[in-house]
């Protein structure tokens, strides 16, 4: 297959069986550890922080629970929950039930907390949500809906690299082995031709994995070429100098793929199927708040950020980046079987079953309650 350059249009034409609804029977790990990052593939400390706590509505409705823990990340792929309980959104449903939030750092560490019971909800990707469904057998978690897509990009040094024909002895650096960035990457690239080891990542293009905090260094001195990374990284290198080649949006349809789940332990959906729902209210106003007001939802993001990791993000990073994110409520169900399905084809999984997965009753219920249309789960969906 010739590497030539592509343009939007060709790149969609040329990924056509990315359209293709994926089968049922999709992938687990081959090896532990393996798609276990979060979405935008973090590989450092598994250290969590506990978010200020919401003060429970004394009118608000008493629900099963008094409590609900909810994880999430300081990142604006996460600007559902960053926003929407900074704004109070979902403490406005949940009424006297108080949020106890928790900030992770990487998705193993929030897989492993919901396990544990330190968390009962959370927002994660689809890398993670997919490993701690295939490693528990099917038992510990469900997707209760969807919250994020887009905001991936290629982006590379416009010195060394003008057009796709270019990537060719080229290092181009991604999160993690086998997280979602990764995957897609050595996906696109056996579209195209290339002949990459998954493992090594050795081959005619060099995959080099790099923690995102790294990888802006890493570029500066030379040591890669370019990026296969989520927002606000890939910004982050285009104030370095980088151009953007590519927007992973292209070679999806109607430029949409999950980036952002939401997560509910089996057990706490199972009892408190009210306070589930209420968080579910929350998101879904939260979103349409996203897109009623984009510039103060960015302000709150940014805010929390700053909040959970002492530093807000420039305006030449935040703006772009924010813009690049769809925040939304439809999980993306045929995407997140794309997405294992890529790492079949990468050589990175086999093939488990994923049947039940997603339990999305509880988000149609609130949103024909809306007079929103009901979502699909992609026939992965409990019986």
């Amino acid at each position: 297959m010739a590497h030539d350059s592509t343009t939007h249009t060709s790149v969609r034409a040329r990924t056509g069986r990315f359209r293709r609804p994926a089968a049922v029977a999709v992938a687990a790990l081959t090896a532990a550890g393996l798609l276990s990052a979060c979405s935008y593939g973090s590989k450092s400390d598994d250290k969590t922080a506990a978010a200020p706590a919401a003060a429970a509505s004394t009118g608000g409705a008493k629900l099963s629970a008094s409590s609900v823990k909810i994880g999430y990340f300081a990142n604006l792929t996460h600007g559902t929950p960053l926003v929407g309980i900074k704004e109070g959104l979902f403490q406005k449903e949940l009424g006297a039930t108080t949020i106890k939030p928790q900030i992770f750092n990487a998705g193993p560490a929030e897989i492993e907390a919901l396990n544990a019971g330190s968390i009962d909800i959370g927002w994660i990707g689809p890398s993670p949500a997919i490993n701690g469904f295939a490693k528990s057998n099917g038992t510990s978690l469900r997707i209760i809906g969807g919250s994020a897509s887009g905001g991936v990009k290629l982006v590379v040094n416009p010195d060394k690299i003008k057009t796709l024909d270019d990537l060719k002895g080229k290092k181009i650096a991604t999160p993690q082995l086998g997280n979602t960035q990764d995957v897609a990457l050595l996906n696109y690239l056996a579209t195209k031709g290339y002949k990459v080891d998954a493992q090594s990542g050795a081959g005619d293009v060099s995959v080099v994995r790099t923690d995102n905090k790294v990888t802006p260094d890493a570029y500066k001195s030379g040591s890669i070429d370019g990026a296969w990374v989520p927002e606000p990284t890939a910004s982050k290198l285009v104030t370095l100098g980088a151009k953007v080649l590519l927007n992973e949006k292209e070679v999806w349809p109607e430029g949409k793929f999950v980036i952002t789940n939401i997560i509910v332990s089996q057990k706490f959906l199972k009892e408190h199927p009210d306070v589930v729902e209420a968080v579910l209210r929350g998101s879904v106003n939260t979103n349409a708040f996203i897109k009623a007001n984009p510039e103060k939802a960015k302000a709150d993001a940014n805010a929390a950020i700053k909040e959970a990791a002492g530093n807000a993000l420039d305006a030449k990073i935040l703006d772009p980046a924010w813009q690049d994110i769809d925040f939304l409520d439809d999980p993306l169900a045929n995407t997140l079987q794309a997405e294992a399905d890529h790492a079949v084809t990468a050589g990175l999984l086999k093939k488990p079953n994923l049947a039940g997965i997603y339990d999305l009753t509880l988000l149609d219920k609130v949103l024909q309650a809306q007079g929103k249309p009901a979502v699909a789960d992609a026939g992965l969906g409990t019986k």
